[in-house]
């Protein structure tokens, strides 16, 4: 069974994240397959929405910390483990069709960096959501420190992002990180109404008002999502340099 499964039913194509033994964490196997469905969903005609769902008992546990840390321990691995992920959130936002993510139970790091890429979230009562990388002396930055602030407002995002705390769906609801929060036994048909909700218009006009409002919220989208990466490749180099300061000291 391959690590990322396609479905389509009538217009609406689902991506479903399928490592559910590993909680959906994203390693490069599981993102590469994603950006090559999400390009493949882009460029066919006949998909005028996209679903991005998880398999298993949660939508994504984030990025695969064993991975991760074998790319911030060797200095030059960050930007290419980091292009490959921050590719997917791109996919998501730059097709002229809207990407609804279906969210259940765990939605944190990396995984949220995606949702957000995403024109609209539903998720189930039970979700949990978070960014909380700072707590390792590290930032989001696959487009979360970028996305979020477009999405919950400047103040909330570094309240999210500074605090490195979790919330529920409902506080994610409230602040907007959320369009529609539902019990977890609703969330596919809610999910499919929403869809439906979108099918009913133009296709067209409905992928071009989509860059319209993603263009005039991040207009600086690409100088920012630059500015992460030299951020966290700091933040990386600061670890590293502290890390060796203590073998010294413990050498010494």
């Amino acid at each position: 069974m391959s690590i990322v499964v396609t479905e389509d039913r009538g217009q609406v194509r689902h991506i479903v994240l399928n490592r559910p033994e590993k909680r959906n964490a994203m390693n490069q196997e599981l993102l590469l397959a994603l950006g090559q469905a999400l390009r493949e969903a882009a460029s066919e005609p006949t998909v005028h929405c996209v679903v991005l769902r998880g398999e298993g008992p949660v939508f994504s546990a984030g990025v695969d910390l064993n991975e991760l840390m074998a790319s911030t321990g060797q200095p030059g691995m960050l930007r290419p483990f980091r292009k490959v992920f921050l590719e997917c959130a791109n996919l998501c936002e730059e097709m002229a069709k809207p990407v609804v993510c279906q969210i259940h139970r765990t939605c944190v790091g990396g995984a949220l960096e995606v949702a957000l890429g995403c024109d609209l979230r539903i998720a189930s009562s039970d979700a949990q959501l978070g960014l909380p990388e700072v707590k390792f002396g590290i930032i989001p930055d696959v487009g979360g420190s970028t996305r979020l602030p477009a999405v919950v407002g400047l103040g909330r995002a570094k309240e999210l992002i500074m605090t490195a705390r979790t919330i529920g769906a409902q506080e994610a609801e409230r602040i907007g990180l959320l369009n529609r929060v539902v019990e977890p036994d609703e969330l596919e048909h809610a999910t499919g109404a929403l869809v439906e909700e979108l099918l009913a218009n133009s296709h067209i006009a409905v992928g071009r008002a989509k860059r319209v409002l993603d263009a005039s919220a991040r207009p600086a989208l690409a100088q920012t999502l630059e500015m992460e990466v030299a951020v966290q490749e700091y933040c990386v180099a600061a670890a590293r340099e502290s890390a060796r300061e203590v073998e010294q000291a413990l050498a010494g």
